[in-house]
């Protein structure tokens, strides 16, 4: 058995072991004869949420994160009075038709088995929330192989009176893309989701937006953040981030990309505030002498309505240079802009995002020009079973070869679209099963290295998910 079996399954006994551990103490806390204090691995009581269902807008706290700030703006949040820590295990099949190129043929399984784990840590003025999940993958997919995966996301918070500090870390290694990994499951959640006052780091996890590049691959994220408050209306904010995206199998292109944020915003009243920002970001590729600087000035609008809605909208010029002139031209202006919106009806949720502007491109291309698009909608209906509907597009076109220049580009569009339905059994399981169908379509010029250029192709996927977790186990 090699190292690193030897230590994934040492860590998943671990978990396992005080995931069982807990249930005795939990039974013992129950016991109305008891009047001992409550050990430190006590057990929070349930939110009121059946399975699936999301918080009532009264349970959720208004959302403070800065419009133009580094995280994605939610409907609100939900605070919990204690510390804790919540393991589980989790296990996910995916059967899925295969790619163009691959050793095997017809259909292949490809089966994860995992260890979850949040954690929320509250000190006065300071909290720590982390969600991770990891595990071994095996697939009847020579190409694919076995291997393992391990998704993380943690933020460490200070608050003062005025003043804010953030450290956010995102990291993902995965056997594929992450643009629509975990086929409308919870498996594409680092903690599987399980937690809902343990927030996610609301980082954009669109580093990535293709489905060529094959093979396992390495995405971290790490951003630091500061908010001053200069009245009660209005605050500034500063960020600073640096990210790589490395492959294990050869032909896709490896890179860095350091990135800086300036932003100021206004409150115009409960509901609605602007701001304005200025965004750098620098690209960098492993063994290839490009770099691309690009600076985006944009203006913003949001609107947030607790528990029902949350909307942001920016857009602005985008300044592009190259670092080797592009058929000798060294600089380009184009525009940038997004936006996204959650709305909450009496039961659905809704979501879309969308951007447009440089990217690092995706592992096919030193530098591309992106759009995309993701969405999802779910609904309550019945008391146990939820359905949800989910889809995403991405256009990814050259912009450094010498063929981009002359209107030749190559580039690339990736789709995703699917649906599912999900249930709980208990208080501590859930069970998950969805369809989807990843497609692409392009790449037919010149100018990408990648495996898969030239073709385009239709895979689809039918994922089981199955998770079991303890109640969260309270720390103080």
């Amino acid at each position: 058995m090699t190292k690193r079996w030897t230590t994934f399954l040492a860590v998943f006994g671990a978990v396992m072991a005080l995931s069982l551990l807990a249930m005795p103490m939990r039974a013992q806390e129950q016991n109305p004869t008891d009047t001992t204090p409550k050990p430190a691995a006590s057990a929070l009581p349930p939110l009121d949420t059946v399975g699936d269902e999301q918080p009532s807008p009264d349970q959720l706290l208004p959302d403070s994160r800065p419009l133009t700030g580094v995280q994605s703006p939610t409907l609100g949040r939900l605070e919990s009075p204690h510390s804790y820590w919540e393991p589980g295990l989790q296990y996910s099949n995916t059967i899925q038709s295969t790619l163009p190129g691959e050793q095997s043929s017809g259909l292949s399984s490809t089966n994860y088995l995992a260890a979850t784990v949040s954690l929320l840590e509250q000190w006065r003025s300071s909290q720590l929330a982390l969600n991770y999940s990891g595990g071994g993958t095996f697939s009847t997919d020579k190409t694919l192989g076995n291997g393992y995966f391990h998704q993380l996301g943690a933020t460490q918070s200070f608050q003062w009176t005025r003043w804010q500090v953030q450290f956010l870390d995102q990291f993902s290694y995965i056997p594929d893309s992450e643009f629509g990994f975990g086929g409308g499951t919870n498996l594409g959640l680092p903690g599987g989701g399980i937690s809902p006052t343990a927030p996610q780091t609301g980082l954009s996890s669109g580093y990535q937006t293709l489905f060529t590049s094959e093979g396992p691959r390495y995405n971290n994220n790490f951003t630091t953040q500061v908010v001053y408050q200069l009245s009660p209306r209005a605050s500034v904010n500063a960020s600073g981030s640096y990210g790589i995206l490395r492959f294990e199998n050869s032909g896709s292109i490896n890179d860095d990309n350091a990135g800086a944020n300036v932003g100021y915003n206004y409150q115009l009243n409960r509901e609605d505030t602007i701001g304005v920002q200025y965004g750098f970001n620098r690209y960098s590729y492993v063994g290839i002498s490009q770099a691309i600087d690009d600076h985006v000035i944009s203006v913003a609008y949001g609107k947030k309505i607790t528990g029902r809605l949350a909307l942001r909208l920016f857009g602005g010029p985008d300044i592009t240079t190259f670092k080797v002139p592009i058929a000798n031209v060294s600089r380009r202006t184009s525009g940038s802009g997004g936006g996204s919106v959650s709305y909450r009806f009496s039961r659905v949720d809704t979501s879309v995002s969308y951007n447009h502007g440089v990217t690092a491109g995706s592992g096919a291309f030193a530098g591309s020009e992106t759009d995309s698009i993701t969405g999802n909608a779910s609904r309550q209906l019945t008391r146990v079973w939820r359905g949800q509907v989910n889809f995403g597009f991405a256009r990814n076109r050259d912009i450094v070869s010498n063929a981009a220049a002359a209107g030749l580009a190559t580039a690339f569009n990736s789709y995703f679209a699917g649906g599912g339905l999900s249930r709980p059994f208990g208080a501590n399981a859930n069970l998950s099963f969805a369809y989807s169908a990843n497609i692409q379509t392009g790449g037919q010029a010149s100018g990408c290295t990648v495996p898969g250029c030239g073709s385009s192709f239709t895979q689809h996927q039918i994922t089981l998910n199955l998770q079991w977790h303890t109640r969260p186990l309270v720390l103080r």
